[in-house]
């Protein structure tokens, strides 16, 4: 028995030591990532400031080096992420200022903020909180600092916002999560970091009957990530129509279909219809695939402005709403029998 508690601590010692060293390691891939992207800003900017015309030559510049670092390092260097590059060397020229416990996501979002003081004070109080991406997200959205600064009794203040980011805290294994890090290490994203089981299960099952259909679908992309300046989004399934000549999005959401579901399809379709379709492609379509325990919802998303296009022409090709809901339906049936 003595022999089984020793070997129990020396065990819990070396997991540990593990444990620290990836701790370490999630944070040094980080930090090395969060200095590159500062130095890259450091050379844009003051290659910029030799230029004749700036604002024509930095336009230049940004475009041409986006398209020979994705030839080289991958997908992680468009002219937008470029652009932020050179934003953030703008927002924190000394590079002492940097914390190695925040992630590019962090300040992705602290610079955007106007005031430096508001910039300089969400930097630190998130590495002293130790607050997740979401976390400081949900701060700056709430006016924590502009509340703080403002309030003769600050303690209130201080105890709402932290019991509301308790659940938020960030972890190590936030980071080697992040897409941003996986992007910069030029690895493939984990789309088991993003779909239960089930989910992966159902859209697998729809993307096979889309493609069995024989009505012009053809297969882009699974877990297709869209970005604003803030966000990141991935979107279920993407297909292109060959005969209809427009891209077809599709979203699962799991319980009942809200309006904030439809709301963030017509997003999608709007940013596809702005980012991703070519000249002669006809509008995106959305389809959002709702399932609870009661009962299964299909919606066909699309801007008012093509419901006419829709109807009279899409309907020829795109599966019915009944074809779709059947079809769920049935999947979910067989993945339960399955014991998924």
């Amino acid at each position: 028995m003595n022999d089984l508690i020793q070997n129990d601590d020396l065990y819990l010692k070396i997991k540990n030591i593990l444990q620290s060293a990836r701790d370490k390691t999630y944070r040094h891939i980080n930090f090395v990532m969060v200095e590159a992207y500062w130095n890259i800003g450091k050379q844009i900017v003051e290659d910029e400031q030799r230029g004749k015309d700036r604002a024509q030559y930095g336009a230049y510049l940004i475009k041409e080096l986006s398209s020979r670092l994705t030839k080289d390092f991958g997908k992680g260097f468009t002219t937008t992420n470029l652009k932020m590059m050179r934003q953030f060397y703008q927002a924190f020229p000394n590079s002492h200022t940097l914390c190695d416990q925040l992630s590019w996501s962090h300040y992705r979002l602290i610079m955007r903020l106007n005031n430096p003081q508001a910039r300089l004070w969400y930097t630190e109080e998130s590495t002293k909180a130790n607050w997740s991406v979401r976390a400081l997200e949900r701060q700056i959205g709430t006016l924590y600092y502009e509340r703080i600064i403002s309030s003769k009794e600050k303690q209130p203040v201080i105890v709402e916002a932290t019991n509301n980011t308790k659940d938020l805290l960030l972890t190590p294994k936030d980071i080697i999560k992040d897409p941003y890090v996986l992007e910069f290490l030029d690895l493939k994203q984990n789309n088991a970091f993003y779909e239960s089981d089930l989910e992966s299960a159902l859209i697998e099952k729809i993307q096979e009957f889309l493609l069995e259909l024989g009505r012009g679908f053809a297969f882009v992309a699974r877990q297709k990530r869209i970005k604003t300046e803030t966000s990141d989004f991935y979107i279920d399934l993407v297909f292109y129509n060959y005969i209809l000549k427009c891209f077809v999005i599709i979203d699962l959401k799991s319980g009942k279909l809200t309006h904030q579901d439809v709301g963030q399809m017509d997003m999608y379709v709007r940013m596809y219809n702005d980012l991703e379709i070519a000249q002669n492609d006809n509008p995106t379509i959305g389809i959002i695939l709702c399932t609870d325990k009661d009962n299964t919802v299909v919606k066909y998303s699309v801007l008012n402005e093509n419901e006419n296009l829709f109807v009279s022409k899409y309907q020829l090709y795109l599966p019915t709403e009944e074809e779709l809901r059947a079809e769920i339906e049935k999947d979910v049936l067989e993945l339960q029998r399955e014991n998924i």
